[in-house]
C-alpha cells in the first residue's frame, strides 16, 4: 500500500512539474507563433492606398462567370476597402492580437482556466474574422441600392444596372442587375424579395416612388491569393489555439477537483 502511495506521490510530482513548464514556457512561446501568424495575415489586409507613404496604388482584379465566358471583366481597385468584410476581418485579427500582446514573456499564467480563457477570446475573434470572409452577408436589393456600390464606378453606370461587390471565401465577387421599372398598371403580383447574397430574375422591390424588377442576373469572380492567405493563417492559428486548449485539459482530467 505504501508503495502504491509513494509511486502516486511521484506521479502527481512529474505532472505537476510538467505543468509548470507548461505554463510557464511553452505557453508563452505558442502566444508567439500565433502574434507572428496572426501580424502576419493582418499585412494580408493592407489594401492599396491604404498606408501612408508615395501615391496611391492600384490593383486590377480580372472577373469571369463560372462556367461559361460570357461575362468577363476587368476592376480596378483604387485607394481604400473594396469591401466592408475585408475591414471587419482585419480589426477581429488586431484584436486577437491584441489580446495575445497583453500577455507577453513578463506576463505569469497562475492556472490552466486562465489560459483557456484566453485562448476561449482568441479563438472567438478569429472564427469572426474568418467568417466574415465565409459567409457573404444577406442583402436586400433597397440595400444594395442604397449601399453606394453603384455609384463608385467611373464611368457611371446606366440607370437601369445594381450592382453588388462582395468576398465570398478567397473570391472577390461582382453581381450585376440589370433591373426594369413595373408599370402602375401592371398585372403581375408586386412581392418585395428579402435579403439574399444572389437575388434570382423576377425579384422585386422599391425604390423611392419605383417600383422595380430583375430582369437579368451576371455574375464574375476571381481569386484574391491573399485572401487565401489569410485563410490559411486563421486555420492554422484555430488549431494552435485548440492544440493548446487539449494540453491544458489532458492536466485538468487528472486534478478534476482543481481549478485547472
Amino acid at each position: 500500500m505504501a508503495t502504491v502511495m509513494a509511486a502516486t506521490t511521484a506521479e502527481r510530482a512529474v505532472l505537476e512539474e510538467e505543468f509548470r513548464w507548461l505554463l510557464h514556457d511553452e505557453v508563452h512561446a505558442v502566444l508567439r507563433q500565433l502574434q507572428d501568424i496572426l501580424k502576419e495575415a493582418s499585412l494580408r489586409f493592407t489594401l492599396p492606398g491604404s498606408g501612408t507613404e508615395g501615391p496611391t496604388k492600384q490593383e486590377n482584379f480580372i472577373l469571369g462567370s463560372c462556367g461559361t465566358d460570357q461575362v468577363k471583366g476587368v476592376l480596378t481597385l483604387q485607394g481604400d476597402a473594396l469591401s466592408q468584410a475585408i475591414q471587419d476581418a482585419r480589426n477581429h485579427v488586431s484584436q486577437a492580437i491584441y489580446l495575445l500582446t497583453n500577455r507577453d514573456e513578463s506576463y505569469q499564467f497562475r492556472t490552466g482556466a486562465e489560459v483557456l480563457k484566453l485562448m476561449d477570446a482568441v479563438m472567438l475573434q478569429l472564427t469572426r474574422a474568418r467568417n466574415r470572409l465565409t459567409t457573404p452577408a444577406t442583402l436586400t436589393l433597397p440595400e444594395i441600392a442604397a449601399s453606394g456600390l453603384t455609384r463608385m464606378f467611373a464611368p457611371a453606370l446606366p440607370s437601369d444596372l445594381l450592382v453588388n461587390v462582395y468576398i465570398n471565401l478567397n473570391k472577390l465577387c461582382l453581381t450585376v442587375y440589370q433591373l426594369h421599372a413595373l408599370q402602375p398598371n401592371s398585372s403581375k403580383n408586386f412581392r418585395p424579395s428579402g435579403g439574399a447574397v444572389l437575388h434570382s430574375p423576377g425579384a422585386m422591390f422599391e425604390w423611392g416612388t419605383q417600383r422595380l424588377e430583375v430582369s437579368h442576373v451576371h455574375k464574375v469572380e476571381c481569386v484574391i491569393p491573399w485572401l487565401n492567405d489569410a485563410l490559411v493563417f486563421f486555420t492554422v492559428s484555430l488549431q494552435l489555439c485548440q492544440q493548446l486548449k487539449d494540453k491544458i485539459s489532458v492536466f485538468s482530467s487528472y486534478w478534476s477537483y482543481r481549478p485547472f
